[in-house]
């Protein structure tokens, strides 16, 4: 019995800390697209005299308004948050998002989202955010080298995003063999809004990385394709290099050679020269002959003549001895 009275006076204790009937937040705004020079007026409703703390947050996720307000009697409030002031990079142009944040219900926020624009009109644009995901890769890699591919990620042309294994919690690449794995455990922050992820291709073929980012319950897709290939072109262009190389070499080895030849066709054409003079020479020489033996038979003629005639008186001074 005294254990059970021990428990019951926490209890009541505790209870008696809260109102009783806990009530969710209500936001509200006097309006959904603001100017320069607008005020930005919130009002809405929680428990009565409740402590609630007010952000005011700009499309690229920094804090531009902090303050504090307790709630009525009646757990309604209305609050002036600023004067919407001339655009800069504290204040861009784009999507604003209001968060109401409870210090009594631990746990319980809630968030709009507000346009700030350069029109004063009140035209119909839908108050959502803009969230383009950029991803960049090689388009050809190597097996097995790594490579890193980055991605962008910008809300209302601002960028966004601080911890990668958060807004990029669904990001993978397809494999050629057809299966997917997750990378969002593998992406680094380089920048506010720009991260990265150092991979390395373990199969041949095309590889495709999806990046699913999502910033304030809004989700962007991007994605890129890299060829996975048996060497990456800095091996191609080597083999290249050294096959120019050995051309140039040929080529001057041709040069050479050609040179050469041109030099051996020089010499050809003196020793055909010199055999033509030397064919000449030698017609002179037997033409020179010719005339020679002509002049030589002349000559020899009657001499022989005039031995015949000796031989011949000879022989008739014998017989006529006989």
């Amino acid at each position: 019995m005294k254990f059970q009275v021990l428990l019951i006076f926490p209890l009541i204790f505790l209870l008696m800390q809260f109102p009783t009937g806990f009530a969710d937040l209500e936001l509200l705004t006097n309006n959904k697209i603001f100017s320069e020079g607008q005020p930005l007026f919130i009002y809405g409703k929680g428990l009565p005299n409740e402590n609630l703390i007010i952000r005011l947050l700009t499309p690229d996720e920094t804090i531009a308004k902090f303050d504090q307000i307790a709630t009525n009697d009646d757990g309604t409030f209305e609050y002036v948050l600023l004067h919407w002031p001339k655009t800069s990079n504290d204040f861009p142009f784009g999507t604003y998002t209001i968060e109401l944040l409870s210090s009594d219900q631990p746990g319980l926020q809630k968030t709009l989202d507000v346009k700030f624009l350069s029109t004063s009109e009140l035209i119909d644009i839908p108050v959502e955010r803009q969230v383009n995901t950029l991803v960049v890769a090689p388009e050809t890699a190597a097996i097995n080298q790594p490579f890193r591919v980055f991605v962008q990620t910008t809300s209302d042309g601002l960028l966004v995003g601080n911890n990668p294994t958060q807004f990029l919690d669904n990001t993978h690449v397809h494999l050629p063999s057809g299966i997917s794995v997750p990378l969002s455990n593998s992406f680094k922050t380089l920048h506010t809004g720009l991260s990265f992820v150092d991979y390395t291709p373990k199969e041949e073929g095309t590889h495709v990385f999806h990046v699913v980012a999502s910033v304030q319950g809004t989700t962007s897709h991007g994605s890129a394709a890299t060829s996975i290939l048996s060497q990456d072109l800095g091996g191609i262009s080597e083999q290249i290099v050294n096959l120019n190389s050995i051309l140039n070499a040929t080529s001057t080895e041709l040069d050479v050679l050609k040179s050469e030849i041109k030099g051996f066709d020089n010499t050809l054409e003196q020793s055909s020269e010199k055999i033509d003079e030397s064919t000449e020479d030698i017609a002179t020489s037997i033409e020179f002959i010719g005339e020679a033996s002509t002049q030589l038979n002349s000559l020899m003629f009657p001499i022989i003549a005039s031995i015949g005639i000796i031989v011949a008186l000879q022989i008739t001074i014998i017989a006529r001895r006989r």
